[in-house]
């Protein structure tokens, strides 16, 4: 006979809350560049809150321990195959939660591996930082390898919300409202946990909140820390910086291949219509300085790309490469007249340090109005 029987705890019960709002911010700040540490914070949350419930698996707690997990082959068929009309009790969870579970787990942590390794080779950032100067031409691969294990991420977590959501309505089950509770329907036996498990249930909840609070509070702390160094120009090139920045933004050298600075110095005479023309000697030591430290040279993400969106066409304006135009497409051309910006070549309006070659997706900040 069932009868309300409490079966999930408050720690578990808290649980899935957490995962639920870490999971659904993580997501939603995804495609917002300026966004990109919340991404990286809320994703290593995900990874902590799942490490703690792989520990709670192994604790003798009743319905939430691997060992009440029902694996068998034969019943997740039988159960896949009965959704309909099926009357068999599951107390804690049923076949294909069991799978879901394991499967989000395995999924969850992939994605955070490899974000992990997309931050520190695409942005220089994080703990693989340092893999920025090594595996710089892979970055892409990276986010790929990140993106599918997200992505499978995503779909398992889609699949285990319509089969709880299907199950309470072919079955009348009260498992949403159990989460909410605890208490479910069951002939089982209530839950009792000792005292250290409600401890280690203490410590579950409040590690993840506490290390999201010192993430967002410190963004100096490892997991963020930015490889990224600050270039100055004026001393690095005196004359580069000068001349350049006399007319317009000082654009750093990785931003164009060796063929575009090439073309633009050797026809200085006619530079946007203007005449730009130097001393010889002038010319010929920016011309070297802007060839030297080129896309080709460059691990830097905007470098790679922008060079592999020319291919052969040595374009000498920014803003016209594929790159440039694929990544502002969806910015509002009224923006780029405001007072604040006035113009699309005006980069630095939008990237804070944009002037000492730096072009991180946290930096980017567009003006209103």
């Amino acid at each position: 006979m069932t009868k309300p029987t409490y079966t999930w705890s408050l720690a578990t019960r808290l649980f899935h809350l957490l995962l639920l709002l870490s999971v659904a911010i993580t997501y939603l700040v995804s495609d917002f560049e300026n966004l990109l540490s919340f991404h990286v914070i809320f994703g290593y949350t995900i990874a902590l809150l799942f490490s703690f419930r792989i520990l709670w698996g192994f604790m003798d707690v009743k319905h939430s321990k691997f060992s009440d997990f029902i694996f068998s082959p034969r019943e997740l068929l039988y159960y896949m195959t009965h959704m309909f009309h099926n009357k068999k009790e599951y107390a804690g969870h049923n076949p294909a939660s069991s799978w879901a579970i394991v499967a989000m787990i395995l999924f969850a942590f992939l994605a955070v591996l490899s974000g992990a390794l997309t931050y520190g080779t695409q942005e220089g950032m994080g703990l693989f930082s340092s893999l920025n100067h090594t595996f710089f031409k892979d970055m892409e691969l990276f986010e790929e390898i990140h993106e599918f294990f997200a992505n499978l991420f995503m779909l398992v977590v889609g699949a285990h919300i319509a089969g709880v959501v299907l199950d309470t309505l072919l079955h009348r089950s009260d498992v949403i409202a159990s989460m909410v509770s605890g208490y479910k329907s069951s002939s089982s036996a209530t839950l009792k946990l000792t005292f250290m498990q409600k401890i280690f249930g203490i410590l579950w909840i409040l590690t993840p909140l506490l290390f999201a609070v010192y993430m967002l509070s410190r963004p100096t702390n490892p997991l963020l820390k930015d490889a990224n160094v600050k270039i100055s120009y004026q001393q690095e090139q005196p004359l580069f910086a000068e001349e350049c920045s006399s007319c317009h933004t000082l654009y750093p050298p990785f931003l164009l291949p060796r063929a575009s600075w090439a073309k633009m110095m050797d026809n200085l005479e006619d530079y946007f219509g203007n005449d730009a023309s130097l001393e010889n000697e002038d010319t010929l030591l920016i011309r070297n300085y802007l060839l030297s430290y080129a896309a080709e040279s460059s691990t830097k993400e905007s470098a790679l790309k922008i060079l592999k969106s020319i291919e052969n066409n040595a374009t000498i304006a920014i803003t016209k490469t594929p790159y440039w135009v694929k990544r502002h497409k969806e910015i509002d051309k009224e923006v780029f007249k405001s007072q604040k910006v006035k113009k699309i070549s005006n980069c630095k309006a939008c990237h804070q340090n944009f002037e000492n070659g730096l072009l991180n997706d946290k930096d980017i900040q567009i003006p209103k109005g």
